[in-house]
């Protein structure tokens, strides 16, 4: 049972090693990156504000040219990786999105994500590190803009201080 934990607590470090190799050094603009990436860059900064699951959907990169997705109840624009995350991206599917199940499972099937909020109780301990792996990950790349909203849960109030403080520490 150990080397079974093991074993797959290990491929999941290779697999995670191999993703940031490739969006470090992986190419730089595929077919239409180069555009996407330029509309991307003449979107101004999002202001901070907190997502419900409805709401996160909308910026799927298909109708609004903004792509978000949340991590660990966290949601990042992640609009600078288009090429990942928009319509034809890899990981497209995580675009509107909580991303969390697929990231924690490696898994990129539409089944793998839920349409109602995910608590994630049912993961693993192995599945809940790689989801904390994940959030630094998108800490480190992408800028933070909100929560996301649990059913029923007010969303926080952001004054513009809060919002250009965090930005500013970012860079």
């Amino acid at each position: 049972g150990g080397e079974m934990l093991l074993s797959v607590a290990l491929l999941a470090l290779a697999l995670l090693a191999a993703y940031r190799l490739y969006l470090r050094w992986g190419t730089r603009n595929g077919p239409g990156g180069a555009a996407r990436q330029g509309e991307a860059a003449a979107l101004p900064r999002m202001k901070r504000r907190d997502f419900s699951l409805e709401q996160l959907r909308e910026f799927d990169g298909a109708c609004n040219p903004r792509i978000l997705l949340a991590v660990n109840g966290k949601v990042f624009d992640v609009t600078k990786g288009s090429k990942f995350y928009g319509p034809e991206g890899p990981y497209g599917i995580f675009a509107g999105r909580d991303a969390s199940r697929g990231l924690a499972t490696f898994c990129l099937d539409k089944d793998a994500l839920r349409d109602e909020y995910d608590d994630l109780s049912d993961l693993n301990a192995v599945q809940m590190e790689s989801v904390r792996e994940w959030e630094m990950q998108f800490k480190e790349k992408y800028d933070y803009v909100g929560r996301l909203l649990k059913p029923g849960e007010e969303p926080s109030e952001y004054t513009d201080e809060e919002d250009t403080k965090d930005h500013t520490k970012q860079e």
